[in-house]
Formats: structure tokens, sequence, C-alpha cells
């Protein structure tokens, strides 16, 4: 019964599948031995062509020689005249004389009187000289001869000369040298097997160890790096080096999210604690209208905090480490000056939350600013650090937007200064982590939270982060080639974004 097309379709994914569950030692193993394989059949196969044409080539030479030399005493009737090389020791007696429909007119005892061609190859000798084997080498024929058919120019029925040599010396040659290279290339195969799978071996060893090492990883241990020679430098070992600086980044990123948890959740302890025991004190006993409402004004401050405080760790935790320049959003290039402009303080509109009361813009840059960060980050980084100058500073409160050339091109400028006592030399290279604040500022409104989130969207958008006070100026992130230019009194926020190509106006 034959098989179905999609059956015998499916079996080489089959066989694919069954190979690549093979180990890799193995697979590797079996492409030497294959490659070589491939190599050594081609190899000998030109070996036996060169050696076989070789050898043909001296008995070609002969079967001419004897040509000519019998055709000089061929007879018109097609028989041969005596002659010492016909009758004499050993004699040329491996002949034939054939007419035009292939019957033998006269032979020799070497070629008996069979017919050795056929009708076809007799039409064809005709025409000019027909080599011609007999017999095979394996198996092992009987009588195996070279064969040269030459027409015969000569008037009468004789046609074609066929003239005879035995192979069995160059068919003997031909099998010797078949098992020599058998022989030799069996060999060579266990050789490369041998020699492929020590190199497969040598060169899966570091794989293995760096696979023990992360299987030790996963169940639990802390603190352990992969064993990479530093004094190698291949492509396994440069693997283990990235992979090394992976872990690397894993555990900081690991301490740090442990960190956030532990402080968001000491954070929110405490308005959680305030509100239970704000609501355990109401219930102890009956109070007044008054004062419940007393009461619900207090509670209500501690849920806006609260909400707050949820608030701006969703904005954290929004913000993905390392982005990208262009985020996938729907518009991802946004506008400095034009996000500032709609921030920009009106007297028909008096601030709230906990912006500054009043606060002025000392100049826009001319024309359009477009940064490579949507409008809406824009936004969030300009009130976070209007709303750390209302809280820690004191008015008024200046913000500035320019356009400055740097080494690596053009950049946006956004500062926010403001008039306040300005944050302590030693807090400044911890300011902007998460839920850090200082001794003074406890007793303030808000978590800590704002500068963290303000670094980690300027960040993560190839931006650098500033925050100088006092004349001391702090660098968090260190992209740009370029100087503050502030005011040395209080406390500047200062944001630098790399400038993108602005936006064209879509067609009306």
């Amino acid at each position: 019964m034959s098989s179905s097309p999609r059956s015998a379709a499916g079996r080489p994914g089959r066989l694919r599948s069954r190979v690549s569950r093979l180990p890799l030692r193995v697979r590797l193993v079996a492409g030497f031995t294959a490659a070589m394989t491939i190599v050594l059949i081609g190899t000998g196969a030109f070996l036996y062509w060169r050696v076989s044409y070789a050898l043909d080539q001296r008995l070609d030479a002969d079967l001419v020689q004897d040509t000519d030399a019998l055709r000089s005493l061929l007879a018109p009737d097609g028989t041969l005249r005596d002659s010492p090389l016909v009758t004499g020791e050993p004699g040329l007696s491996a002949y034939q004389v054939l007419d035009r429909d292939g019957r033998v007119l006269s032979a020799g005892a070497g070629l008996g009187t069979d017919p050795l061609l056929g009708r076809d190859a007799v039409r064809a000798a005709l025409d000019g000289p027909v080599y011609r084997d007999v017999g095979l080498i394996v198996p092992i024929s009987e009588r195996p001869l070279r064969l040269l058919a030459t027409p015969v120019a000569e008037p009468g029925p004789a046609a074609v000369l066929v003239v005879g040599l035995r192979r069995d010396e160059r068919d003997e040659a031909l099998r010797e040298l078949v098992g020599q290279l058998v022989l030799a290339g069996l060999g060579a195969l266990v050789v490369t097997a041998v020699v492929g799978e020590r190199l497969a071996r040598a060169a899966l060893t570091p794989v293995e160890r760096y696979r023990t090492r992360a299987q030790a990883i996963a169940s639990g241990a802390t603190g352990v790096r992969l064993d990479v020679p530093q004094e190698r430098d291949d492509e396994v070992t440069r693997l283990g080096h990235t992979l090394n600086d992976m872990l690397v980044a894993l555990e900081r990123s690991a301490a740090r999210e442990r960190r956030f948890l532990d402080d968001a959740s000491h954070e929110l302890r405490t308005p959680l604690t305030l509100l239970s025991t704000r609501v355990q004190l109401t219930l102890r006993r009956t109070r007044t209208v008054a004062e419940h409402e007393a009461v619900l004004h207090e509670l209500d401050a501690d849920v806006t905090a609260l909400a707050a405080l949820a608030e701006r760790l969703l904005q954290l935790g929004a913000v993905p480490d390392g982005a990208s320049p262009h985020p996938p959003d729907g518009a991802p290039i946004g506008d400095v000056a034009r996000v500032v402009a709609e921030l920009a303080p009106r007297e028909e509109e008096p601030a709230t939350g906990l912006l500054p009361p009043t606060w002025t813009v000392d100049s826009l840059a001319p024309g359009t600013t477009p940064v490579a960060m949507p409008d809406g980050r824009l936004r969030q980084v300009v009130l976070n650090l209007l709303t750390n100058a209302a809280v820690h500073g004191a008015p008024p409160v200046t913000v500035r937007v320019r356009s400055a050339g740097a080494a690596d091109g053009a950049v946006v400028v956004l500062t926010v200064n403001d008039a306040g006592p300005g944050v302590p030399a030693s807090f400044l290279p911890s300011a902007v982590e998460r839920f850090s604040r200082t001794d003074v500022a406890r007793d303030r409104p808000g978590a800590g939270l704002g500068l963290s989130l303000v670094h980690a969207l300027v960040a993560g958008h190839g931006g650098e982060f500033r925050l100088c006070s006092g004349g001391v100026h702090h660098r968090y992130d260190d992209r740009f080639d370029l100087g503050c230019d502030h005011p040395v009194e209080g406390a500047t926020a200062t944001v630098l974004l790399p400038a993108a190509p602005p936006v064209p106006p879509s067609p009306a």
C-alpha cells in the first residue's frame, strides 16, 4: 500500500524534529562527520576519475598503435594478410573486421567470432573512432576489454576494424585504489568524529558551566556570577560577560524594586494608620455635628494626600526603564514652550493644588521647541517641578525655556528657579531617589516622589536632569556638554532634552 502525499510530506518535518531533540554535542559531531564524508567522497571521486582517465589514455594509445598496424594488413575481402605481427608471439590476435551490417568478416582468436558491436555502434564507428568497454570492474569479469572501432577506407565489404586490449591490470589497479580510498576514508571519519567530539565538548564546557551557575541563581542564590575566564575573548566568553552584566542589572533592579516596595509600604502605612486612628477616636463617644464635620474635613485631607501619593506611585510605575527617544504614543513629539505657555497662570484662573500661587515665565525660545517627549509627559515634568518649588521653595518662582547648542546637537533647556532657602549640598546626590526628603521637609506635603518622577521621565527620553543650589551643581546623568546658566540664589531644577525635528503641519 502506497503512503499518502500528506504523510510523505510530513516525513522531513518529523526527521528534523527528531534531529532537533538530539543533544547539541551529538549534532555537532554528526555535522562534522557529514561534512567530512562529503569532502572525502568528492576527493575520492576525483582521484578515481583522474587515475581511471590516465589508465584509459595509456590503453587508448596502445589501441591506436595496434589499429594502425592491423589496418596496413587489411585485405579488400576483410581478411588480414599473413604477417609476423599477427602470427608471431604474442601477436595481434584481438581484432574483428565487420561489414556495414555488423557481421564478422574475420576475427582473431583474442576476440572470437561473435560480434562485439551492434549495428548502432557500427554506424557510429563509420563516422569516426569509437571506444567501448566490455565487462565490469565489480563484479570481476572473466574477459574485460577496451575496444577501439575505426572505419575502413579501402573499397570492399570491410567497413569497421575493431581492436581490443585486455583491461585486467587497469581494473585491478582501480579496485585496489577504491579499497585504499575506502579504508582511508573510514579512518578519516573515525578521526573526525573523535576530534569533533572533543572540540564540541571543549566548546560546550563553558556553556554547561554557565547553565549550572544559572540553575543555582534560579534556585534563589544571590551574588552568584558566571565563571568567565578573563584571558579569553571568544563568542562564548563574550556571552558570559554579557550574562554577568545582565545579572548585575537584574540584581540592581530587584534591589531597587524591593527598596521601593519597602518605602511605599512605609509611606502608605502612615496615612492609613492616621485614617484608622481618626475613625476610631471619632467612634469612641458621641460627637456633635460640628465635630463630625471637622473630622470629615481632616479625613478628606488625609484621603487627598493618600490619593496624591498613590497617583505618584502609579506615574512612577508607568515610566519604563530605558525608554526609547521616540515613545510609541500617538504623538511622540512634544513642545516644551507650548506646554509651559499652556500652564502659565492667568489672573482669572487662580492656582490649584500645590502649585505656586504665582509664577512667571522669564523667557521662551523663539519659535517651537520640539523634543522627543509627548506633551503629556512634558506636562508631568513641569507640574512636578512647580510643585516642588511651591512646597520646598519660596516665591518668586521663575520658569525659563531656551534652545542651546551642545556637542551632540541642539538641546532644549527648561529651568525652574525659586527664591527659597535652597537644598543642602549633602542632600543633592540623593534628591532624585524615591521617597527621599530632607529632615525639614518631612512636615510638609508630599512624599518625596516628584523629583524621582522627573528624573525617570527625563532620563528615559534621552535627557539630563540637574539640581543646583547655592552655587553647587549636581548632574545626575551627565549627557550634555553644556554649562548651567541660572541664578545662584535659591534652588534651580534644570531639564535638558535633545531637540527633535519639528512636526510638519498636517494638510488641510
